[in-house]
């Protein structure tokens, strides 16, 4: 390995070159082993945690030893003093008293001054609790002028000014509590002992205080014994369990203060007044006058504790700075160690990862490279563009390593990537064809279907004959939209085509046509707008396939309005149903769908029900059209077309045959006449012999020409001069004994959208228009003149088709 690295480091392009060769396995173990030798995770970490503890140590030492610990101690020593010296001002006692209590009360208020700038400290790293034990003494001192004045004003008993000083107290030795719990083991066990001796105080205080109130008295009520009992019980636990068992070093020679006359005094005393609580009944307990016996045993042993006090606080302190400076001498000593180490890891691990950098990312950026590539790739195959695979895929470099083996699985990745896309776009291209070849097929055998369909009309008359091949004709003409759609589908055009411009009523009957139940749409246009010749298939085809979706997703007999009228970008058609409507969420998708169509693999999506919806879009984004889906105020769904200017044209000079468009199919009731798209085929030429043109292959009834001079002739006069339209006599053109009374024929259905199905009215009339209009193609009628203004029999009005 030495050897490795003096040879990478010898100079120039070849140093470089000869490291590049080393295997993988060397560089990564190079890499990992020099790490794990000078155990550089574990130095940051060593060195931040005794930072960290070296910091926290000190900081926790200041607090307690001079920052906090000795504001708070001289503040518990004052309160104390002052809390006896006012039980025995409230026990009637002589000036002499209130004099010291005066001058205690001075003392305390420059402890509490000295304490009071304690609550905005700043203690983040001082001892979990202080700054709660701080802001609780805060507000405990917030009170002690208030307690001041009742006191002095006799409004305060003596019982509640003992408790406030033993609450205020007690808040204290919370602070000092806090202050004892240290991230040191050995401090916190020195400091506990530290914080017994403050409740000792405490104990030996709530005693005096009791039986200040009781020497004056004679007597202690049974509370305030209970008071005394307690505090006696509690300050002997503390010294015999706690306090004199913790003693270490040069305190162990206060370990017989309990053994001491002034002990022994005051301990004495405290049998007494025990025994005569014993043996007194009552509430009352009475007292021997042993004050100054009392006074002057407490004072010496208070004096005592204070000293024993004095000297742990000072252990305490030599022992938390102890080994605070031991954690700040380790942690110098291991930081320039942990530097020195770090730093050579830093220059071995930077030579060898500079490197082995080198390498991968070159690795990288041959994989990025094939990311950018491969869309391309897709993009061009589904443009139909041909791709060489070899020429796509960039080949890696191999070397005699890992990482050459890791290039060499990359190229193999990248001609496979590639290879599988062009084999699957060749898939789906060929899948398409297949697809398109079919559905050309099926259209020619609808197409001959259309044509034999038309001779059997010509050639029946009778009206359930007519009535079955109309339903025939209907049926195929849906069947050819069908076939459309996968041509569509399958990436081609509609192959329908009009080389003149048409009405967009007859569009729109057209699209009506090819709907199954066509009878349930109305239809309303305003004005007469024209649509341009090469808009008229694809608008056909996406309007049908509007109709039929809202007759499908509505309920049977309700009706489906169609609405087409001119605004400022064009002409709105608006298709709306009754039915139950769809969710925001299903509009906004379909809305999505609608503007943008995505390239559909028609075998992955074989079982998507919205295969309508993917036909619209491409038709729409082709044409320009603009289709939106809202909801309707009747619950069901609004569609709105939106055909742009370029696709409206004017009225053409000779307007095309209605023959070009799918033919009238009869309709019961009155209201809209649905049709049947028409074939492939164009409009035929004009005729000007008068007659009534000839059927053409998919028509089930043709459309009729007007005679010479009529509006619609290509030699027609100006507009000024055309006569008036041929207005229709109903049931002109029936035999007699298919004539209906005036009355019935005059009725009409509350719902004029339902259609009552009566076959033999609707075959009749139109065997009774095949009869007329042979006649005409024979010339039986043509040399019989007409009164001006009068109607043909067999030709449809422009209200009719409306």
């Amino acid at each position: 390995m030495g050897a490795g690295l003096a040879g990478s480091t010898s100079g120039g392009q070849r140093r470089t070159a000869g490291a590049r060769r080393l295997p993988l396995r060397t560089v990564l173990l190079i890499v990992v082993f020099v790490p794990s030798l000078t155990f550089t995770p574990l130095l940051a970490s060593g060195m931040y945690q005794l930072s960290t503890q070296w910091q926290a140590e000190r900081a926790q030492m200041d607090l307690a030893t001079k920052t906090v610990g000795r504001p708070a101690a001289d503040l518990f020593f004052s309160l104390d003093r002052e809390r006896r010296l006012t039980a025995e001002v409230q026990a009637g006692q002589s000036s002499a008293a209130r004099d010291k209590l005066a001058k205690q009360r001075a003392a305390t208020d420059q402890a509490v001054s000295a304490f009071r700038p304690l609550a905005a400290l700043d203690a983040a790293n001082g001892q979990e609790g202080l700054t709660d034990a701080i802001a609780g003494t805060e507000r405990s001192l917030a009170l002690l002028d208030q307690q001041r004045q009742a006191v002095d004003a006799g409004w305060s008993s003596a019982q509640y000014a003992f408790d406030y000083y033993s609450r205020l107290l007690e808040s204290d030795l919370s602070v000092l509590t806090a202050l004892s719990n240290t991230d040191e083991g050995q401090v916190n066990s020195q400091a506990q002992t530290l914080v017994d001796l403050f409740w000792v105080l405490d104990m030996i205080g709530r005693e005096d205080a009791v039986l200040a109130r009781g020497w004056e008295k004679g007597r202690l009520t049974r509370d305030e014994y209970g008071l005394v009992a307690d505090a006696i019980g509690t300050r002997k636990h503390l010294m015999q369990s706690r306090v004199v068992p913790g003693l270490t070093g040069n305190e162990t020679q206060y370990g017989k203060l309990t053994a001491g006359k002034a002990w022994e005094t005051m301990t004495a005393l405290e049998g007494r007044i025990i025994t005569s609580g014993s043996s007194s009944e009552g509430n009352q307990v009475t007292l021997r006058d042993d004050s100054s016996e009392w006074r002057s045993s407490v004072d010496a042993v208070t004096a005592q504790v204070l000293k024993l006090l004095s000297l742990r606080f000072e252990n305490v302190g030599k022992i938390g700075y102890g080994h605070a400076n031991m954690l700040r001498t380790v942690f110098i000593s291991v930081s320039t160690v942990g530097l020195l180490a770090l730093g050579l890891v830093i220059f071995t691990s930077w030579r060898l990862t500079a490197i082995l950098r080198r390498r991968i990312l070159h690795l990288r950026r041959e994989a990025q490279q094939l990311q950018e590539r491969l869309p391309n790739v897709v993009a061009r195959l589904e443009r139909g563009e041909d791709v060489d695979v070899d020429a796509e895929v960039h080949r890696v470099e191999p070397t005699p390593d890992e990482l050459g083996e890791l290039g060499q699985a990359l190229n193999m990745a990248s001609r496979s990537a590639v290879l599988t896309a062009v084999r699957q776009a060749e898939q789906h291209r060929g899948f398409q064809r297949m697809l398109q070849r079919i559905a050309r097929r099926t259209q020619i055998l609808i197409g001959l279907q259309l044509k034999k369909l038309d001779e059997l009309e010509r050639q029946h008359e009778d009206p359930e004959v007519l009535e079955g091949l109309f339903d025939l004709d209907h049926l195929t003409a849906r069947l050819r939209r069908y076939e459309e759609n996968l041509v569509i589908l399958g990436g081609g055009q509609p192959q329908r085509r009009w080389r003149k411009p048409v009405h967009l009523l007859d569009v729109l009957r057209a699209a009506q046509g090819e709907v199954q139940d066509y009878r349930r749409i109305s239809i309303d246009v305003e004005g007469e707008p024209w649509i341009a010749e090469r808009a008229v298939g694809p608008l056909v085809h996406v309007l049908a396939e509007l109709m039929e979706n809202a007759t499908t997703f509505s309920k049977p007999l309700t009706p489906v309005e169609v609405r087409a009228a001119p605004v400022s970008r064009g002409i709105a058609v608006e298709i709306e149903d009754r039915g139950l409507g769809m969710e925001p969420e299903q509009y906004a998708a379909a809305n999505a769908l609608l503007q943008s169509p995505p390239q559909l693999d028609v075998m992955t999506h074989a079982d998507d029900v919205r295969l309508g919806l993917y036909v619209v879009a491409r038709l729409s984004a082709s044409l320009g059209l603009q289709v939106e889906l809202r909801s309707s105020a009747f619950g069901g769904t609004r569609v709105i077309v939106l055909l742009p200017k370029p696709l409206v044209v004017d009225r053409p000079h000779t307007v095309p045959r209605p023959a070009a468009l799918p033919e009238e199919v009869p309709h019961d009731a009155p209201g809209s006449q649905p049709h049947r798209q028409e074939d492939t085929a164009g409009p035929r030429p004009p005729h000007n012999d008068g007659q009534l043109p000839t059927r053409s292959r998919g028509r089930a009834m043709a459309y009729m020409t007007a005679p010479a001079g009529s509006p619609d002739r290509d030699d027609a006069p100006p507009p000024s001069d055309r006569p008036p339209l041929p207005q229709r006599v109903r049931q002109a053109s029936l035999a007699d004994e298919l004539k209906v009374p005036a009355d019935r024929d005059d009725r009409t259905d509350p719902e004029t959208w339902v259609v009552r199905d009566q076959p033999s009215r609707s075959s009749a009339t139109i065997g009774a228009f095949q009869r007329q209009s042979r006649r005409r193609r024979t010339g039986d009628d043509a040399s019989q003149p007409r009164p001006s203004g009068s109607p043909e029999p067999s030709s449809p009005t422009t209200e009719d088709r409306r």
